[in-house]
């Protein structure tokens, strides 16, 4: 069984800073395309960003492009993703995700197999 558990959330000033890890237990991590998620109150589950499990190969959305980074490592079985000059729109529950293998770029939430239950950050001024 899968399970993917998020850490690092909390509260942070804007214009600050904050990184984001998930671990994966269960499986071959080294096969896994991850993808970041996050939700915001009454607000629809948004695309982060993605790492592609052969050549680590990343993909963002427009809206954090510049400014968040996402990173592997498949000796810890973890994905982090590195949050810069954070704005109070980023607020949101932030969760990782994993899919077996894939050849494409994956923007879609139920692209995605197994999924944490999240993290909270809050960007506040």
């Amino acid at each position: 069984q899968v399970q993917l558990v998020e850490f690092g959330g909390t509260l942070v000033p804007i214009g600050g800073s904050l990184s984001l890890s998930c671990v994966v237990s269960g499986g071959a991590f080294s096969t896994y395309t991850m993808g970041w998620f996050r939700q915001a109150p009454g607000k629809e589950r948004e695309f982060v960003g993605t790492i592609n499990w052969r050549d680590d190969r990343t993909f963002y959305a427009d809206s954090v492009k510049g400014r968040f980074t996402i990173s592997r490592d498949n000796a810890k079985n973890t994905v982090y993703l590195q949050m810069n000059n954070l704005k109070s729109e980023d607020t949101a529950v932030y969760s990782c995700a994993a899919r077996l293998y894939g050849s494409g770029t994956y923007f879609g939430w139920r692209e995605y197999a197994w999924w944490g239950l999240g993290t909270q950050v809050t960007v506040s001024g």
